[in-house]
């Protein structure tokens, strides 16, 4: 089955979260022109085999899998998306999804892209002066440059390779003076690590010859700060109302939280990890690095000196609320585990996004919805009303529920408004008493 990427479809599916799994796996299905080998793949028949992950890693002994769950309502640029997240706590899939349709209402998200230009470092150090060996390294960046563009022939085919040297001299460091050689290196669709190194190491040499010194490491840095993607999004007011707040004073509300964030660390981290529970879900299904992306989002967040929010919201003179995030998101389409997992290369079917920089900005844009359904809820009715209704499968399977008993026991829960493990399990046991008592009772 194909689909025509140009035929218009909408993330607006009403009810989705209401269908049974097999209606859900078979509605994206037909979004994204699944065949029978992908659809298989989602519903975990034909995933990562055992043998295939004892090539992706050392020491396997098995899988471990996640549940896939997709983001629905994403409106970005113009273009509708169904976004696939890997993730295992309850109420990121329904917040961000929740948060899209609202942004829907202010026309989607509006998002862009830095070229993908990765950095390498080389450290070098035994030079009697740091600034005249970088002024012989400056001299030389031509001849580093083409010898950068040896590495990948395919890449610089491809439009990518050597883009600019950057010389960052410390003159007295705990270890003596060194000087720190930037290689900037376009990586196109990949999310280049492996370019990079290859690169640092072949330029190690050249480098010693030019300088004197010695070279010790030669890594890319994960503050791919040359690398950022943006979203911005308006949410009209009036969308963000509940039955005991006006949806101006909910926009207020948000603003504050946000400001809060901003200014002190403490809050900021809480913040940003709810922005990275959205960006991290998409970068595991679509099997990129996580670490990477949380390495290089926290740093960014304390370029100033004090980490603070990644995002900014404010209140427009209308009352609605806007926000922006800008982050570093160092990502791929193509090569490691994005090409080897075939969970991962459904997930980008399912995407159908077209280049790494658009990745980003899928991420960019979902990581801006994730903060806003955070603090909505946190601005409204606290983060534990609805985190615990949606938390309530776990806590029924975690109290011994059977696949039958959890939709009931979690009815029960909601409705009796206590959940917890140990009220669940007075439940479950009254339940199967009740039903031993029926089963007991002899026919008419």
């Amino acid at each position: 089955m194909s689909i025509d990427p140009k035929q218009r479809r909408s993330s607006r599916l009403p009810g989705f979260y209401k269908r049974s799994l097999a209606e859900r796996a078979a509605m994206v299905a037909q979004w994204a022109g699944l065949d029978r080998h992908d659809q298989a793949v989602l519903l975990g028949l034909g995933g990562l085999t055992v043998t295939q992950a004892d090539h992706m890693i050392e020491n396997v002994i098995g899988v471990h899998a996640l549940p896939l769950g997709i983001a629905t309502n994403f409106l970005i640029n113009g273009e509708d998306y169904l976004i696939p997240m890997v993730v295992e706590e309850p109420s990121i899939v329904a917040g961000v999804s929740y948060a899209a349709k609202l942004a829907r209402g202010g026309g989607g998200f509006v998002t862009a892209a830095d070229d993908p230009v990765m950095i390498g470092q080389i450290q070098v150090l035994d030079v009697d002066n740091v600034y005249a060996a970088a002024g012989r390294v400056w001299d030389a960046r031509a001849q580093l440059m083409d010898e950068a563009n040896c590495c990948d022939r395919v890449l610089v085919d491809l439009g990518g390779g050597a883009r600019g040297i950057e010389l960052r001299p410390f003159p007295d460091t705990p270890a003596g003076p060194m000087l720190i050689v930037h290689v900037l290196f376009d990586v196109r669709d990949a999310m280049g690590a492996n370019a990079i190194n290859t690169t640092c190491e072949r330029l190690a040499p050249l480098i010693e010859a030019i300088t004197g010194g010695r070279v010790n490491l030669r890594i890319l840095s994960n503050l791919a700060d040359r690398r950022k993607a943006r979203a911005t999004c308006v949410i009209p007011a009036e969308t963000l109302g509940t039955d005991t707040m006006d949806g101006q004073d909910v926009a207020r509300a948000i603003v504050e939280a946000a400001v809060f964030a901003e200014v002190d660390p403490y809050r900021a981290a809480t913040h940003n990890k709810g922005i990275m529970n959205g960006m991290d879900a998409v970068a595991l299904a679509t099997g990129n690095d996580w670490r990477a992306l949380e390495a290089g989002a926290h740093a960014w967040a304390s370029r100033s000196g004090q980490y603070t929010a990644l995002t900014r919201w404010e209140q427009d003179t209308r009352g609605d609320l806007r926000g922006e995030i800008e982050l570093p998101v160092a990502v791929g389409t193509v090569g490691g585990a994005t090409r080897v997992h075939p969970v991962a290369q459904v997930a980008l079917k399912v995407l159908g996004v077209e280049s790494a920089s658009e990745l980003a900005q899928v991420m960019a844009a979902v990581g801006l919805a994730q903060n806003v359904a955070a603090m909505r809820a946190l601005a409204t009715e606290g983060i534990q009303r609805g985190h615990m209704a949606l938390h309530a499968k776990q806590i029924a399977l975690a109290a011994g529920a059977a696949d039958q008993e959890v939709a009931p026991l979690v009815e029960r829960m909601i409705g009796d408004s206590t959940i917890g493990a140990e009220y669940a399990q007075t439940l479950l046991h009254e339940m199967r008493r009740d039903l031993r008592a029926s089963d007991d009772q002899p026919d008419d």
